[in-house]
C-alpha cells in the first residue's frame, strides 16, 4: 500500500508551526489515488485545527507522535450549533450534532486511525475549574476530539487519545466499528469527557481497550441529534479495563430510538461512581442484553456526579415533560458479576418500565473506602422521582420493576457502616429468588 508523508507537503511537526494544511493535503492526495496510508512521524508533534479524513485512508500515527489539536476554537470545523437554555432539557442532553471537530469524517468507507502514537484534543484550552472536584466549561457541546458520521467499515487500533474537553470518539450512524486495543487517558475531573460514544451505530465492537475519564467510559447513545439513523444495536464489548468518575458502562441517557442486541463480557472496572448504568430517559426502548464475567470496584464521588457508588444501575423515568413517557427495559441477564464498593444493585423505575431481568451468580460486597456518606441514591436526571434519595444502601434494591428473578445472588455486608439489608423490595415489584448472606 502507498505511504503518504506530510512532511512532503510542507509539514514541520514541531508543535509550533500549523500543520493543518499539508496533513489535509496528504490525505486528500491519497484518497485521489486510490488510498494509502499518512504517516505521522514519531518524535514530531502536529499542531492542526480540524482533520477531515477520506474513503480508503489510514491516519497512521507512530509511537512518539502526537497529533495536538488548536487552543483556538476558530480553527475548528462547525458542524452544529452550541446548545443553550432555549433547546436543552432536563439532564443537559446533546439535542444536536456536534458544535466542534478536531478529526472528522463523513459519509466515507474503510478508514482507520492507527498507530500507537497520540491524538491530545488540548482540552485545558476550553475548560476552567470549579472546584477540586469538578471542572467544566463556558459553552456546550465543546470540542468533539473525533467524530464520525455516516460511515461504514471503520477501524481504530492501538491508539491513544488524551485531554480532551468533550467527547473523545464518537461514531453517528455508523456501520461495522472496530475499536481495538485503543487506550483513552483524560482526567478525572473534567465533565463530559467520555470515552467511546457509538451512537446510532451497528455491528459495534470495542475490544481490549483501556479508558480512563470523568463522566462515562463506554456509553451507548441514541441522540437527538442523529435521530436520522437507525437505534444502536449488535454491540460487542469485550476485555476492557475501565476507570470512570461517573458510570464505566452505560446505556442512555441520550436514547431517542432503540438499543437491542447488547453484549459486555470479560472487563473489569475500578475506581468508578458506577459500574454499569443502563439510564433510559427518553422514548427509545432496550431489550436483549447480557452481561457477563465482569468484576466490579465502585466508591462515591462529589454529588457533581452522577452515581452513589451503584455497581449495577438500571433506572428508566421521564425526562421531563416535553419527552413524554420514558422507554421499557427489558431481557436483560447479568452473570457471574462479582461487586464490591460502597452501595448495592439499583433496579428503579415509573411503573410498567423494566420487566424480564436476570441475576445469576452475582456477589455484592457493601464496604467504606472514601469520606463520603452513604445512605442515598442517584436517579437523576428526570422527573418523577426525587433526584438523589436517602435511603440505607441495600445490596440489591428493587423499586417499580416486574419479573425480577435472582439466582445464587449473595450479598457480604460492612457492619456498622450505615448500609441497609440484603434485599429491599419495593411496592408492586414482583421478585422470585433472594439475596443469601455470604459469609
Amino acid at each position: 500500500m502507498a505511504i503518504f508523508r506530510p512532511e512532503d507537503f510542507g509539514a514541520k511537526g514541531d508543535g509550533r508551526t500549523y500543520d493543518t494544511v499539508p496533513i489535509q493535503e496528504t490525505i486528500d492526495r491519497a484518497h485521489r489515488q486510490g488510498g494509502g496510508i499518512v504517516v505521522l512521524e514519531g518524535g514530531r508533534t502536529y499542531l492542526c485545527g480540524t482533520i477531515r479524513l477520506r474513503s480508503h485512508v489510514e491516519l497512521h500515527i507512530a509511537m512518539g507522535a502526537v497529533l495536538l489539536a488548536s487552543p483556538d476554537l476558530d480553527a475548528y470545523l462547525a458542524l452544529g450549533a452550541v446548545d443553550d437554555d432555549t433547546n436543552r432539557r432536563t439532564g443537559t442532553p446533546v439535542t444536536r450534532k456536534p458544535a466542534y471537530v478536531f478529526v472528522y469524517a463523513m459519509d466515507c468507507e474503510h478508514v482507520a486511525i492507527t498507530g500507537l502514537g497520540r491524538i491530545d484534543g488540548n482540552g485545558g484550552s476550553f475548560v476552567s475549574r470549579v472546584d477540586r472536584y469538578y471542572v467544566t466549561g463556558t459553552f456546550y457541546p465543546r470540542p468533539t476530539l473525533v467524530y464520525f458520521e455516516h460511515c461504514s467499515h471503520i477501524t481504530f487500533s492501538q491508539i491513544t487519545l488524551c485531554n480532551v474537553s468533550f467527547w473523545s470518539l464518537h461514531t453517528g450512524g455508523c456501520d461495522d466499528v472496530l475499536i481495538d486495543r485503543i487506550r483513552i487517558l483524560n482526567p478525572l475531573d473534567v465533565a463530559n469527557s467520555d470515552g467511546i460514544d457509538p451512537d446510532h451505530s451497528t455491528n459495534v465492537r470495542i475490544l481490549g481497550c483501556h479508558i480512563v475519564c470523568a463522566d462515562d467510559c463506554i456509553c451507548l447513545k441514541n441522540t437527538m441529534g442523529n435521530h436520522e439513523y437507525p437505534g444502536t444495536r449488535n454491540v460487542l464489548i469485550s476485555g476492557c479495563t475501565l476507570v470512570s468518575t461517573s458510570a464505566a458502562l452505560k446505556i442512555g441517557t441520550e436514547g431517542v430510538d432503540d438499543f437491542e442486541n447488547i453484549l459486555v463480557e470479560h472487563c473489569v472496572i475500578s475506581g468508578s461512581n458506577r459500574g454499569i448504568s443502563i439510564q433510559i430517559r427518553d422514548q427509545g426502548n432496550v431489550r436483549n442484553v447480557s452481561f457477563r464475567d465482569i468484576i466490579i470496584e465502585t466508591r462515591r464521588f462529589s454529588d457533581h456526579w452522577w452515581g452513589s457508588g451503584e455497581p449495577i444501575a438500571i433506572t428508566s423515568y421521564d425526562r421531563d415533560e416535553s419527552v413524554g413517557a420514558s422507554g421499557t427495559i427489558s431481557g436483560v441477564r447479568f452473570k457471574d458479576i462479582s461487586c464490591r464498593g460502597e452501595n448495592g444493585i439499583l433496579v428503579s423505575c415509573m411503573p410498567g418500565r423494566i420487566c424480564d431481568l436476570l441475576f445469576e451468580d452475582v456477589s455484592v460486597e457493601l464496604v467504606r473506602t472514601t469520606k463520603w456518606p452513604v445512605g442515598t441514591y442517584d436517579l437523576r436526571p428526570g422527573i418523577g422521582h426525587g433526584g438523589i434519595v436517602s435511603a440505607p444502601n441495600a445490596a440489591v434494591r428493587l423499586d417499580g420493576a416486574a419479573k425480577v428473578e435472582l439466582r445464587n445472588v449473595r450479598a457480604r455486608i460492612e457492619p456498622e457502616q450505615g448500609f441497609g439489608p440484603p434485599l429491599s423490595v419495593g411496592e408492586g415489584v414482583s421478585v422470585t429468588g433472594c439475596v443469601e448472606d455470604w459469609r
